[in-house]
This record gives C-alpha cells, structure tokens and sequence, in this order.
C-alpha cells in the first residue's frame, strides 16, 4: 500500500489536469488531493472524479481560487508534500488578442507557486511545473530534444517561456525540487472545443464546416492525454536525484499536418470532405513540433502507449455520447482576431 501523500493540483479543473486528478485519484486510494482552480470559461468542476459536494474533502478537497493569490496559495502548501502546476491560460489562438491575461496567469502565477514551494520548502518533496512544447517554436531539426532552442512565436508561448525559465531559475538560485514537464499537443475526452482535436469532432457531429488555418500543412506532435498523465506520475514519484532541475519532453515522436487530422476524423466520422474550409493563417503559427522522449525514456521508462488511431477512437466516442458537457462550449470554438494585415477572422 502506497504511504499516504497529499498533492496540490493547480488548476486541476481543467482538460489536462481534471485528467491528472482522475489518474491519481483512481491509482493512489490512500492520496489526497488538494485541487485548486479559478474556473475560467476552461475549467469545470465536472471534470473532477467526484462530486465534490459529496466527498466532503475526505480524498479530495477543492478549491475555487486564483493561482495569483499569494496568501491562498501559500496556505494550500502548507498541507500537502507536492505540487503539479496546471494553472495556465492555454489557447494560443486567444493569446492573441487577451494577451494580458496570460501575462498574469502563467507567468505570476507560477512565481506565487514557486515562491510558496520556497516558502516551504522543508516539506515539498517535489514541485512539478507544466511547460508546453510551443516554447520550442517552429522545429528546427527533424526531432526537438530539450535543448532545442526556446523561440516563442505567439504570447502564449512567450509567457509559457517565461515560467519555463522562471522555474528553472529558482531550481539554480535556491535549489528547489523543481521538474519541467513540455508536453506537446495533447487531446481526449473532456477537452475545450476551442482546441483543434475537439473542434474537428464537433464540427462533424453538427455538419458544420472545419476551420484550417492557412493551407493545413502546420504540422503537430499529438500524444493521448492519459499517456501524459502516466508521464507525470512517474516524475511526481520518481528519486529526486534523477528529475531535480530537469526539463522532459511527453510526445509520440511522430506529426501529423493540420489538414492530415481533419481529413482522418471526417473518415472516421463518416463524413464528407467538403465539410473542410479554409481561413487566413494564424499568426505566430508554428510550422511544425515533433517531439524526442528519449530522455524521459531512459531516465524513467515512460513510454506513449495509446496509439494516435486509438486514442482518436476513444476521443471520437466520448464527444458523441456527451454533447450535453461540451454543447454549453459552443459559442466559444471560434476566437476573433485581427490578422498582420488588419483584417478581422473567426480562428
């Protein structure tokens, strides 16, 4: 039997770390989890694996709070051993034209996290930070290992940039327990239509056109929510001498273009290709991310298991039986920006 730990999860509502919360929940009976979210328009208590009016905090106690919110924060980490840091504004699309916000979210957000694992630093045996592999930019070899440089082509990935490095700054300057987890894209149940993966689902479910940017040919790194989550388990657990300070890479290995998944999904669906369309590129649009696990790979012995083919399966299949969570979403798949040319697009 597992010794008994609490994990602080920030923004533990969301796709990614609703996700999380579920996989430890159901894997460590003897865990508690603490969940602390703001629940922005991307967040829901629904993707929590209990009621959480019902649980009563026995195994699992939420939060609604901002990550900015030093005292809240810093009182939250005072009663657990670890922390994974979730709390992100997410939607490069939307960094666009709200990029304050991300500013403030990813980037003070993750100092108040760091400054608190600081704080108490006695008890935290381990601080896992959620990076992002748009840090990268555009791949300028063939796979991006975790040396490749960090050339952020939007504000989101700057910001995530920036809390990258913060992060590993702390490690150096004052020596906390600190791993980086850069996931590249990741899909599954439950994730907001305002992603691609999700978009294209809904999109053939309501016999409404597919948007792609540009001409489709961006190409992506896509790897099954779960196999992520099985990723940052094993960092979470793992001797701190291996993963102290160290940036992993969680991806497949392989890409697909934009056009490629959306063709792939109306097929599966049993749709026609006419439902494709085509808007202005994005701007900052990165042109292609393959990812290289070989680090976490032999550091830790992880692996992506579910295959692109059936983890769409699964994804496709959970979209159809629950139209009646992601229908309230509708009204936000599409994002308004000004293009470099001065033209107003729904991306």
């Amino acid at each position: 039997m597992k010794a008994k730990k609490t994990v602080l999860v920030t923004g533990g509502a969301g796709f990614m770390g609703g996700n999380f919360v579920r996989f430890i929940y159901e894997k460590y009976s003897q865990y508690r989890i603490v969940v602390l979210d703001s629940l922005t328009y991307a967040g829901s208590v629904e993707n929590m694996p209990v009621d959480i009016n019902s649980d009563r905090g026995e195994r699992l106690s939420f939060w609604y709070g901002d990550v900015r919110n030093g005292e809240l924060v810093d009182t939250l980490m005072s009663q657990v051993d670890s922390v994974v840091h979730f709390a992100a504004e997410t939607h490069v699309t939307r960094s666009i034209y709200d990029n304050l916000l991300f500013f403030e979210t990813d980037i003070i957000g993750t100092q108040t996290v760091a400054n608190a694992v600081l704080k108490y630093r006695d008890r935290i045996e381990r601080f896992v930070h959620i990076s992002s592999s748009e840090v990268y930019g555009t791949a300028l070899a063939p796979k991006m290992d975790e040396d490749h440089p960090l050339i952020p082509l939007s504000p989101y990935a700057a910001a995530k940039a920036g809390a990258d490095r913060l992060v590993h700054s702390y490690v150096t300057t004052y020596g906390i327990p600190a791993v980086i987890i850069r996931p590249f894209n990741n899909f599954g149940p439950a994730q907001h239509l305002e992603k691609a993966v999700p978009r294209f689902i809904t999109s053939c479910l309501l016999g409404e056109p597919i948007r792609l940017h540009g001409d489709g040919l961006a190409a992506r790194d896509y790897v099954f929510v779960g196999d992520c989550c099985a990723a940052i388990d094993k960092v979470l657990h793992a001797e701190v001498s291996k993963v102290r300070g160290q940036a992993f890479n969680v991806a497949s290995g392989a890409h697909r273009s934009m056009l490629s998944i959306a063709q792939t999904i109306v097929k599966m669906m049993g749709k026609s290709e006419s439902l494709i369309t085509f808007v202005g590129d994005r701007p900052g649009q990165v042109f292609r991310h393959t990812g290289d696990f070989a680090k976490i790979r032999k550091t830790l012995g992880w692996t992506p298991r579910v295959s692109w083919e059936k983890g769409l399966a699964e994804t496709i299949e959970w979209y159809r039986r629950n139209q009646g969570y992601w229908s309230k979403q509708l009204w936000m798949r599409a994002v308004p920006i000004i293009t470099k040319s001065g033209k107003r697009e729904l991306h």
